[in-house]
């Protein structure tokens, strides 16, 4: 980051210690920066931060570039192989996301070497930890490392090019609980914040109560219900599991939907009253989160928190399944494990007291809490 900022923007930090740029001119409110210091980009962000204006970003390279010459059975030719011929099988920009960090990969070293000019038939588990651990820092990132190689590498069984997958069954590297869940504090500050008829609580109302992802937040809008009920199928499933998620739509989700300004296509609409793009959304939701003092929250934490909240009320694996569009139960173990176990300690709770001691007839001392009540999301 240049030691220089120009004039009006500041540095915060959040309770994480992550750092955070804003503009401020007095007088109106501030306006978060999200481009790179000392870029062209971050330029023209604060030019429309001191005009008043919305900043656009410009249009990303949608593509990844095809590496023109490789030598088969190299790993870059193996990396080209997959981008070609895996398209089919996984949305766009997933496929593009692999091929950015398999030729990271394919760019670092191995004593010397660099690595896209090895023989992939020659990779072992070693191997793959080794460049999990030297490209990446984080526990996450680290697991994402593998989890790209393994799914390349799992492309090459099927497709006959490997014997056997170099990346399976190493464990991944504890990450803690990821995304903040939403507490129920949380939401009412939230929602007080934003009250409904506003489109950042149609956009909180939409992730809670449907528990779809940012990208098909985005794109919800009347064409996927009918009847009360919604449709949609994830962009991320559709050319995998094909999965699609069928859900009532809740009466306090059609009441936020009925009080607000929508589009034609989408429920949601920015300020230039079009649709936004994931990434847009995304954005935004961050200043809506800080804007309710919220900086732990995100819009997949809402995600989660409508899990929490189901599991808690009694949903079961395969009805988290169908309302999340999850394909195994390794997901929605982790919502139901935790619940059965708050239910189970409720029940047992009494059998810590000697059974000679317990005085039933004596009431619960007065002021204590009396249990918790289940949330109703209807």
């Amino acid at each position: 980051m240049p030691k220089n900022l120009p004039k009006g923007v500041s540095v915060d930090r959040d309770r994480h210690k992550n750092v955070r740029l804003y503009f401020r001119a007095t007088g109106k409110p501030k306006v978060r920066l999200r481009e790179v210091p000392g870029t062209k980009a971050f330029e023209r962000e604060v030019a429309c931060a001191r005009l008043g204006v919305p900043y656009q970003p410009e249009k990303q390279a949608p593509a990844v570039a095809v590496r023109q010459t490789t030598t088969e059975g190299t790993l870059d030719w193996l990396v080209t192989q997959y981008r070609t011929r895996a398209k089919n099988k996984m949305a766009q920009d997933q496929l593009d996301r692999r091929i950015r960090l398999l030729e990271e990969i394919c760019d670092s070293k191995h004593k010397g070497k660099r690595r896209g000019s090895l023989p992939f038939a020659l990779m072992q588990r070693k191997h793959v930890i080794e460049i999990r651990d030297a490209i990446r820092d984080t526990a996450g990132a680290q697991n994402n490392v593998v989890k790209t190689i393994s799914a390349m590498f799992g492309w090459a069984v099927e497709s006959g090019i490997m014997d056997a997958n170099p990346a399976l069954r190493i464990k991944d590297i504890a990450t803690g609980e990821g995304f903040h869940t939403w507490t129920l504090d949380e939401v009412e500050a939230f929602d007080a914040k934003y009250p409904v008829g506003t489109t950042a609580r149609l956009a909180k109302d939409i992730a809670m109560f449907t528990g779809l992802r940012r990208k098909q937040v985005a794109i919800f809008g009347r064409q996927h219900v009918r009847d009360g009920w919604i449709k949609i199928t994830p962009t991320k499933t559709i050319k995998t599991s094909g999965v699609t998620v069928e859900m009532p739509l809740l009466p306090v989700l059609a009441k936020t939907i009925a009080a607000s300004k929508t589009g034609d296509l989408t429920f949601l609409i920015n300020e230039q009253g079009r649709a936004f793009t994931a990434n847009g959304l995304g954005n935004k939701f961050r200043d809506w989160c800080d804007g309710a003092n919220l900086p732990q929250c995100s819009m997949h934490g809402l995600r989660k928190a409508g899990a929490t909240i189901a599991a808690d009320n009694g949903a079961t694996d395969s009805e988290l399944m169908a309302i999340f569009g999850w394909t195994t139960k390794k997901q929605t173990e982790v919502y139901t494990r935790n619940a059965n176990r708050k239910r189970l300690a409720g029940k047992a709770a009494h059998k810590l007291i000697p059974e000679q001691t317990q005085d039933k007839t004596v009431p619960p001392a007065e002021g204590l809490p009396q249990g918790g009540a289940k949330i109703a999301i209807s």
